[in-house]
């Protein structure tokens, strides 16, 4: 018991740790872009008693970290009235701050948005584990053969196309050209269709490969050889023993591949349209310089990736009973 307190208290101080580091670094390379938020969000013609009043009313006029660095006085120290100490308290709080174009909280527009995404990238998985696993346990039981070499053909391919490529591709054939799918919206269930197969492409294609080397591993060990020896068919030693000890690296991929999704899905949801949090973050946040709304977007999917890496752990045990948690 004394053991499984210690390493949850471990693995919350790394996830604390993790964040406070995403937050810091995030904020770092935002103060250091050129620019404002004033003159981006107000416009060239603003004046400059309006972007002052701007500035004041969102704190920009204070200085950003706890010293700033000049040509003239070199390092200078601020104290902790600054933006960046405000925001980690406010964090502590559960305040991600205020949009600079809206006004309105940021864990609003947040919550608004990101239902899509997370629906986005598990309807993504279940398309990459749909293609992978039946091609990838066929691939491996015919090892050598015209369905191996065929799913690693199609698993290269996946592989080198980006999202960028295989989106707009999609979108010509099926929206353009035969017309049975939607090139963009998220209002009905068939405009998550070609997003999906969108992202799921690429992570299909690296599960095809790990469930191929898994099934061939797994087949020369002595559980199959004694299953066989029992009299079980083939489509039991492969699907019941086979697959589930192979599955044990593919949870460990498609763990680490939710944040990939969560990252990929902005450039997916600026092809289709895809009213996500990508899109929050790319048209809203990044183009305008809304530095809390980036801030927000990029700690929540910092978040969900840390959360997902942890659930991976669980899955583990659930596998495999031999694999303990250190």
């Amino acid at each position: 018991m004394k053991y499984r307190i210690l390493n949850i208290a471990r693995q919350l101080g790394l996830m604390l740790l993790v964040m406070w580091t995403v937050v810091s670094l995030v904020t770092l390379l935002i103060e250091a872009v050129p620019g404002t938020p004033a003159t981006a969000i107000l416009g060239e013609t603003a004046t400059q008693e309006q972007i002052d009043n701007f500035n004041r009313k969102h704190g920009l006029d204070r200085p950003a970290f706890f010293f700033s660095i000049t040509s003239e006085d070199g390092i200078s120290w601020n104290g902790i009235d600054n933006r960046y100490s405000e925001y980690i308290l406010g964090l502590l709080r559960g305040d991600l701050g205020r949009s600079f174009r809206t006004d309105r909280p940021v864990l609003d527009m947040i919550l608004e948005r990101y239902p899509a995404t997370i629906k986005l990238a598990l309807a993504s998985m279940l398309v990459a584990i749909g293609i992978a696993i039946p091609l990838g346990v066929l691939a491996g039981t015919n090892k050598g053969g015209v369905i191996d070499n065929f799913a690693s053909f199609i698993a290269l391919l996946g592989i080198s196309l980006p999202t960028f490529v295989v989106g707009p591709f999609l979108v010509y054939i099926f929206a353009v050209k035969l017309g049975l799918l939607p090139a963009t919206g998220s209002l009905y269930p068939e405009h998550i269709i070609l997003p999906a197969f969108t992202l799921g492409a690429a992570l299909s294609a690296i599960l095809t490969r790990m469930v191929r080397s898994s099934v061939i591993e797994e087949l020369g060990e002595d559980y199959v050889r004694t299953a066989r020896a029992k009299g079980l068919s083939e489509r039991k030693v492969i699907y019941k023993h086979v697959l589930k000890n192979g599955l044990i690296p593919v949870v460990t991929i498609l763990g680490l591949q939710l944040g990939v999704l969560l990252a990929g899905s902005i450039i997916t949801e600026k092809i289709f349209s895809w009213q996500g949090l990508g899109l929050l973050l790319l048209d809203e946040g990044i183009a305008k310089r809304d530095y809390r709304l980036v801030q927000g977007c990029v700690l929540v999917i910092s978040l969900t990736y840390i959360i997902a890496n942890s659930l991976t752990d669980l899955v583990y045990r659930w596998l495999d009973p031999r694999i303990r948690l250190s």
